[in-house]
């Protein structure tokens, strides 16, 4: 089966299924690096194999215009809840005697679980789970089916410790924590509120707040883009995590937000006019790393008034890239070692060039 062109069966203007992004069975995809295993593994059969030109939709517009890092890839296995966790602390989060119908059963002989869960058999939360703390999805009302608070260091902890201001914007945060959330609103795609220093009524939950104008936020842009975080070194602003307002994968029209926008079976193009911003069933095996990570290739945009122009960054970054961008510049230390190993994301910043 060879990639396909699914604009012939699903114009950019409509809504396409979600692909299965859940921690084993990634790993299954990539079947030791042969990359062969995604229609296999996957909830949407063939659609795996699909893509679309991106070229003149919003997010293939910021890739020409600002920096495309073509050779990104996301540091866990799995969605954008354990991802979001290995970028403020580079680690999975932890869920000793988590209730047998949300656990995992693998088989010790070949590796395959035989019954799906959101926790490992040792633990550890890595699908889509819900925080102990305020807010969280009501379907998860009964507690014991959340996440505890977690006590391991993370990034807002290593600033705080040196006094540096930082904050998590989010869209739709306000109103969420309000009781009102917007039927977008992800509540797993908030790490710090998972956090025990986090919770409603500690210090620490003054740094989470609802979307904000920053000095340089091109809001007219940002509103068809996933996600952009900003640590701007040359005029040594504090770090700045910012999320526009949440776009759910499942039936997402591509021209929303992130979509799959390369041909599996191919090479993203090398060049200023690249366009793809998450390659799903990519055929370029992901770096050998440890049980968690790292994942499939996901070429990411990086939007900042100091990021290249018109240019395509070849260098292996993940998502603790950018943890490991905002440790460099404050002088923290490494939170664990896929951070630690990581590249810090430099290469696609000129801090000398004039910003009006």
């Amino acid at each position: 089966m060879a990639p396909f062109d699914a604009s012939k069966y699903v114009p950019v203007s409509d809504k396409t299924g979600d692909l299965v992004h859940r921690y084993y069975q990634e790993q299954y995809q990539i079947d030791g690096g042969k990359m062969d295993k995604f229609v296999a593994w996957s909830d949407a059969s063939s659609l795996s194999m699909s893509y679309y030109d991106a070229t003149n939709l919003p997010e293939g517009k910021l890739a020409q215009e600002y920096t495309m890092a073509d050779n990104f890839y996301h540091s866990a296995f799995g969605g954008s809840f354990l991802n979001h966790f290995y970028l403020v602390c580079a680690c999975a989060p932890v869920w000793p005697n988590a209730p047998a119908s949300i656990v995992a059963t693998v088989d010790p002989a070949t590796g395959l679980f035989i019954k799906d869960g959101q926790v490992t058999p040792d633990g550890f939360a890595v699908n889509t789970s819900q925080p102990l703390n305020k807010p969280f999805a009501a379907s998860t009302s009964d507690p014991t089916l959340r996440v505890p608070p977690q006590t391991m260091n993370n990034i807002g902890d290593e600033l705080s410790a040196k006094n540096v201001t930082w904050a998590w914007y989010s869209g739709g945060w306000n109103d969420a924590n309000a009781g009102k959330p917007d039927p977008l609103f992800q509540y797993h795609h908030q790490p710090f509120n998972f956090f025990a220093n986090y919770a409603d009524g500690k210090p620490g939950r003054a740094h989470l707040q609802g979307r904000h104008r920053l000095p340089w936020c091109p809001e007219e842009q940002l509103a068809a883009f996933g996600l952009l975080r900003e640590a701007d070194r040359r005029r040594q602003r504090a770090p700045r995590l910012c999320r526009p307002p949440d776009r759910p994968a499942v039936h997402r029209r591509p021209r929303e937000g992130p979509c799959r926008t390369a041909p599996s079976g191919k090479t993203p193009p090398s060049s200023s006019r690249t366009t793809s911003t998450a390659v799903v069933g990519d055929h370029v095996a992901p770096p050998k790393g440890d049980k968690w990570g790292p994942g499939t290739r996901v070429p990411a945009i990086i939007i900042s008034p100091y990021a290249k122009k018109h240019f395509v960054d070849h260098t292996q970054y993940e998502t603790d890239s950018i943890l490991k961008f905002i440790e460099d510049r404050w002088g923290v230390a490494a939170l664990g070692t896929h951070d630690d190993g990581a590249a810090d994301m430099s290469n696609a910043f000129d801090f000398k060039q004039k910003v009006n």
